[in-house]
């Protein structure tokens, strides 16, 4: 161990920064030239086919046989002008990763010709059997069928990997009867539902109104750490974390990597990964450190949100690649190192009309104000009735980690929305009649005229919150860096939407049984709803015990482990909610629970593996090789006669490594034993519980057993001290 990590040094100190070169000092002239999109369907096809195609995909209908054909002959034209030689239906399956299966364009005629094809049918269906994804017990093994379908609203891309290049086109990927078996699917549905509830709320207002897009825009935090220090670590490579080590003496607590000047080797992976993504057509605009060592942010322009998580998914995957190039390994995972901020995935959400109005945005009057009220109080009110739902979106093994220290929120679910938002919304709510005048008056007495344009200027940030305002749009903090953000996105998109439709209800029921006028009916509904979710509004620090009591005082809920959190998708009301709107079957429902525990418990078992490896066969050997050492020094000054005080000392440390060693060793046998109990329990919710609450629990003696045999181990000697501090170098 000790020789691999000098020569994992050797390599570190010898390594340059890679020259890069964009392929023009304009991104605007390389922006999407890898992107079968709009100027390139323009360039290739009619236009008629090509006027028809943009209408079909504006109305979310079917593309009909013959116009898929033709896009088909179109795509096949600029894939293979551009060097592609095959291509493949890239879908998101429930691994959190993406998949893809390469077909060439070759083709045989029936005369044995060889020519370039590619069909419609090619390009609406593929069946890649795809058998060993994870179902839920929705196929069974020897049941392979399942089937990746042509997503249009996404357009389709060129992906370069060892000179060659392949044309990914986007799609669902669906079982032989029916069922989802991707991300996608359902967030697909899901912007349906909130566009099909936005759009009548938004005639309240305006007329003109007929789509409500749902827009995302997706930071991404990551590490990255020398390729060579990454092979050397078996935890980091086999679990994506450190599971041994100890703080180093320099961390994060000077704050001064944070938006500091970007190491040399950085800033060239940096333009590499963004001259790759930036061709694909990803808009990243931001890059910089961030607050742990080694830890770095990039974050893109909004774009429609089916859009963005494909994207997003796109740039992790190009990060890795490009990361090779230049000896670094990407770590994506929430807490790869304990003590230092972990890694998040803001994801910032809005709404926006197709007459260009950000429904999240103050306006300059009265009137669009109470547009903007109407659509922050519906959100706020959905997050307050479906928070345990929420927190159930983005819970993982890995999350779990992050959620709750280092500008982490916690696991309450809770809204931040500012000083100058809580005081509007407190004097809507002290109001004890609507007031009856007409025009802005009303507006005036209600406090809604004083909502300023510059708002996003005047909101304060929260970085507790786990979902905050900031000033046109909410940022989900809490979602985690190794995520698929579909699946937050989805839940959210969903209880929105369902609250925008009890909305309507309501309204419609005053206008239309009370006889009472529209505004006054909005603004009544909307004083109830901010009433009734006042409880989840908090404006402090997220970390405190006391919000952990004023929490439960307000009655919400604090679900710190994801086996308790996702049990929230087997409740009634959650079920019938999704259901209800068609998002998921609850076939759908249980096999995703299923698989996410699965998931879960899988990553607890390998973590605990390795855990086990390196007790055993590195740290216990490298301890008994440091008290022979310690035992041998003893008896070199027994022989010269040089006992003293020094003696004594020593004695008592071998004494104490002995007895840590013996702990460790019980320690990690007990962990051993109760793993293999857990594989032999059926049930797997009982399995994940009790791999949560019993499992890593043994983790924990043998990290304390390791943290106390360290202390009295000089640094040279014990090769795994200093690997966190390796990890920090640049």
């Amino acid at each position: 161990m000790a020789i691999l990590r000098f020569k994992a040094l050797e390599l570190v100190s010898q390594r340059k920064p890679a020259e890069v070169t964009p392929p023009t000092h304009k991104i605007s002239e390389y922006f999407g030239e890898n992107v079968f999109g709009f100027s390139a369907l323009r360039a290739t096809m009619s236009s008629e086919n090509f006027k028809r195609l943009c209408s079909t995909i504006e109305a979310g209908e079917k593309v009909d046989r013959n116009l898929a054909d033709a896009v088909a002959a179109a795509m096949k034209t600029w894939a293979m002008s551009k060097g592609a030689t095959h291509y493949t239906h890239w879908f998101q399956p429930l691994t959190g990763a993406t998949a893809e299966k390469h077909d060439s364009f070759f083709d045989l005629t029936g005369e044995g010709d060889p020519i370039e094809s590619f069909k419609g049918s090619a390009l609406v269906q593929q069946e890649p059997d795809a058998s060993s994804f994870p179902s839920g017990g929705i196929r069974n093994t020897f049941e392979a069928r399942g089937y990746s379908a042509w997503d249009p609203s996404s357009p389709a891309f060129l992906i370069e990997n060892a000179g060659t290049r392949t044309l990914c086109i986007p799609t669902i990927f669906v079982s032989y009867t029916g069922e989802a078996l991707d991300y996608k699917t359902p967030l697909l549905k899901s912007l349906h539902l909130l566009n099909q509830a936005a759009v009548p709320v938004c005639q309240y207002f305006d007329k003109d109104v007929v789509k409500v897009n749902t827009t995302l825009g997706i930071e991404q935090e990551y590490f990255l750490v020398d390729r060579a220090l990454f092979e050397a670590r078996p935890d980091l490579v086999m679990t994506g974390r450190t599971l041994f080590g100890h703080a180093p003496a320099k961390g994060q607590q000077l704050e001064d990597h944070y938006f500091g000047s970007i190491p040399s080797r950085v800033h060239s992976f940096m333009v590499d990964f963004e001259k790759s993504a930036l061709r694909l057509g990803i808009p990243l605009r931001t890059r910089h450190n961030e607050v742990a060592p080694n830890q770095f942010e990039c974050a893109p322009t909004f774009e429609d949100a089916n859009l963005a998580v494909d994207h997003n998914q796109l740039l992790m995957d190009i990060m890795d690649r490009v990361a090779e190039r230049h000896g670094f390994k990407v770590l994506l995972h929430e807490k790869p190192y304990k003590g230092v901020n972990g890694s998040g995935k803001h994801n910032n959400w809005a709404m926006s009309t197709n007459t260009g109005v950000n429904l999240l945005s103050p306006g300059k009057r009265p009137k669009e104000n109470l547009q903007f009220l109407t659509f922050f109080i519906n959100t706020v009110m959905a997050v307050y009735k479906h928070a345990d739902l929420l927190r159930a979106s983005i819970a993982s093994a890995s999350n779990d980690h992050r959620l709750g220290a280092n500008e982490a929120p916690p696991a309450i679910m809770s809204v931040f929305v500012g000083q100058q938002l809580t005081a509007v919304l407190e004097e809507l709510e002290r109001t004890a009649k609507v007031p009856m005048e007409k025009g802005d008056n009303m507006y005036l007495k209600l406090g809604i005229d004083k909502i300023p344009e510059i708002l996003r200027d005047n909101t304060d940030r929260n970085r507790t919150s786990p979902f905050a305002f900031t000033g046109n749009k909410f940022e989900f903090r809490a979602v985690g860096s190794s995520a698929n953000s579909s699946s937050s996105m989805t839940v959210l998109n969903t209880i929105v939407a369902d609250q925008l439709i009890d909305f309507r209800v309501a309204v419609d029921n005053l206008i239309d049984n009370k006889g009472m006028k529209k505004e006054l009916a909005i603004i009544q509904v909307l004083r109830e709803y901010v009433a009734a979710s006042k409880a989840i509004r908090f404006e402090g620090n997220g970390y405190s015990k006391e919000w952990e009591e004023e929490a439960e005082k307000r009655g919400l809920s604090n679900i710190k482990s994801t086996p308790r959190a996702l049990d929230v998708y087997h409740r009634e009301d959650v079920q019938e909610l999704f259901t209800r709107h068609g998002i998921f079957t609850r076939v759908e429902l249980a096999a995703r629970h299923e698989i996410l525990l699965e998931d879960y418990i899988k990553k607890i078992q390998i973590e605990s593996r390795v855990m086990g490896d390196l007790a055993f066969n590195h740290v216990i050997p490298t301890a008994v090789a440091y008290q022979n050492k310690l035992i041998q020094n003893i008896r070199g000054l027994k022989d010269l006669g040089l006992e003293d005080e020094y003696t004594e000392s020593t004695l008592e440390s071998i004494k104490r490594i002995s007895r840590h060693i013996k702990m460790i060793q019980t320690s990690a046998v007990e962990m051993i034993q109760q793993r293999k109990v857990a594989n032999k329990i059926e049930d797997v919710r009982e399995k994940a519980i009790f791999y949560n609450e019993k499992v890593m629990t043994y983790f924990e003696l043998i990290r304390t057993s390791v943290d106390k045999l360290e202390l009295m181990v000089d640094d040279e000697d014990w090769p795994l001290v200093k690997y966190r501090e390796l990890m920090f170098r640049r």
